[in-house]
């Protein structure tokens, strides 16, 4: 990522936290609303599904800077993640709600710029959980 890229998502989170728990709620329902099997991995409270959601948004865009100190929680994320059911397509569509959902919550802030921004942060990220999710199933 670049630094304005960083600086980009940075900048347009600190926007979309301050109404976090309907940013969940936006993200979740779009999900669903996508893929609809997907609401079968979910089985707890979806409020503090949300809650957890947003804080590792938050942990994740605070450290864009210095991506090397969250590679290693990513990485056990993406691990944890196949033991949830979670397929490597799955990640297209979370990519396709969290976009979706930023837009919403970001309204006349969001642009091609923004956008671009946060598909390069999260295809970063979701590259580490990927490869991680294909190492834990050879494991297994």
């Amino acid at each position: 990522m670049t630094p304005e890229q960083i600086h980009l998502v940075q900048n347009s989170f600190a926007k979309v936290e301050p109404i976090a728990e309907t940013a969940a709620g936006l993200f979740y329902g779009r999900l669903f609303e996508l893929d609809p099997s997907l609401r079968l991995m979910f089985t707890g409270d979806m409020e503090e599904q949300g809650r957890k959601l947003m804080r590792m948004i938050s942990i994740v865009v605070n450290n864009l800077t210095r991506l090397e100190t969250i590679v290693v929680a990513i990485t056990r994320l993406g691990e944890k993640h196949v033991a949830y059911g979670v397929q490597e397509h799955h990640y297209t569509t979370v990519a396709e709600a969290l976009l979706w959902t930023l837009e919403k919550g970001l309204g006349e802030h969001w642009n091609a710029s923004v956008k671009e921004a946060w598909t390069v942060a999260y295809t970063t990220l979701a590259g580490v959980m990927i490869e991680a999710g294909k190492q834990q199933r050879q494991i297994a």
